[in-house]
């Protein structure tokens, strides 16, 4: 397949027309042209490195976030997964790296790898929390097992649990060291985890070849997996100065997942009065704090924290454009957040339109690289995954 004359921008910078052409699953040939598709564009399929795929996928209201998972058998919940990772897919978004899995999104990895179903790239890591920790509380205290989700207490179950995740199948981990918004009870400022627990954590995945990505609100959360040198933050909402330089410096990718926040904290999405406090006491300081890390070099990338209840999937797109506004990011900056630089953050061969990588992207109207908020589902032309049209119709 190819397009011809079409103005390209990368994953890094604007290169002017091109002929581009690919085969299931790898660019091909790219080489400058005369310019045919004058209001149309290329870039890649973007790659968001935090999201939730078993959720609720249907229309209207979503139901309850907590008692969902208690109330729907594992079969269907696979299903609901596959259906957000289908339409992510559709919106433009290619790559996508699930943050609490298990085996039904290590599943759906393998049944998308395999073809059986279209869909997009996916990693999936497992969570390793301790007991009262924010993994810990989603469900309520009197659920008893197997309901809830599994738990590590000092090193050597640590150490297990990270076994256990890597026998599975799964491409990384995620460490709670803060508290969360979503879990029932909790505080963000809650400690989780000691320091020999979150070493030993961290020295047993890389052991293993595993990254790992680090849940965390508060300072302490932040500093402590900065120093004990996780792979990425998520959240990272109170960074202070001398952590964004920290952090600037090692080049740690931080996934800001704005818009979740925002509407929980203002109430937009359905949510308890406890989670809309939470929300709200953070997002209060969070825009001064991270536009602040951005200035001195901190590297975001695309993460939205998408679970079809508070962030539907396909609203990546708005995330990017949202990114600008509060970090303060120019609009390449920003695509470079969502392509180029979440990709080299998780490891994966896509992010950037050049021969031998992926082909995954995106034919949208307009030129986001200037004006991001042509950005937009509603200009998406077509969409190419794994070499494959998967949404609308190439010109």
């Amino acid at each position: 397949m190819r397009l011809d004359g079409i103005p390209l921008w990368d994953g890094t910078e604007y290169r002017g027309p091109v002929d581009l052409a690919w085969e299931p699953d790898r660019i091909t040939d790219l080489n400058p042209a005369a310019q045919r598709h004058g209001d149309l564009c290329v870039l890649p399929g973007l790659v968001d490195t935090h999201v939730h795929l078993v959720g609720y996928a249907g229309a209207g209201e979503p139901p309850d976030f907590a008692t969902w998972p208690l109330t729907t058998t594992r079969d269907e919940q696979v299903l609901h997964g596959a259906a957000h990772a289908q339409r992510a897919m559709r919106h433009g978004v290619t790559t996508l790296r699930d943050l609490a899995g298990d085996e039904a999104q290590i599943a759906l990895r393998r049944a998308f790898d395999a073809g059986i179903l279209a869909g997009p790239r996916i990693q999936v890591h497992g969570v390793v929390g301790m007991t009262a920790g924010h993994n810990d509380l989603f469900v309520p205290p009197a659920v008893p097992l197997p309901l809830r989700k599994p738990t590590a207490d000092g090193p050597d179950e640590c150490r297990k649990l990270v076994r256990t995740w890597a026998r599975a199948g799964m491409d990384g981990i995620k460490l709670t060291t803060s508290g969360g918004v979503l879990s029932i009870g909790d505080r963000n400022v809650w400690r989780n985890y000691t320091r020999d627990e979150i070493r030993a954590v961290v020295d047993e995945a890389h052991a293993l070849g595993m990254r790992v990505a680090s849940h965390a609100h508060s300072e302490d959360g932040i500093r402590v997996a900065a120093e004990e040198g996780v792979d990425s933050i998520e959240h990272g909402t109170l960074m202070s100065r001398d952590l964004a330089e920290t952090l600037a410096a090692r080049r740690t990718p931080v996934a800001p997942t704005l818009l979740i926040n925002e509407a929980i904290a203002e109430g937009r999405v359905p949510v308890t009065r406890e989670a809309m406090d939470k929300a709200a006491e953070l997002v209060a300081t969070r825009d001064v704090l991270l536009a602040q890390a951005a200035a001195l070099g901190v590297r975001f990338v695309l993460g939205t924290d998408a679970n079809g209840h508070h962030v539907r999937f396909g609203d990546q797109l708005a995330e990017v454009v949202h990114m600008t506004r509060v970090l303060g990011l120019d609009a390449e900056s920003a695509l470079r957040a969502a392509t180029s630089d979440a990709a080299d953050a998780i490891g994966m061969p896509v992010g950037r339109l050049a021969p031998g990588l992926g082909a995954d992207l995106i034919v949208l109207r307009g030129r986001p690289w200037e004006r991001i908020e042509d950005l937009a589902t509603e200009n998406i032309v077509a969409v190419v995954s794994r070499g494959r049209l998967v949404a609308g119709r190439l010109p």
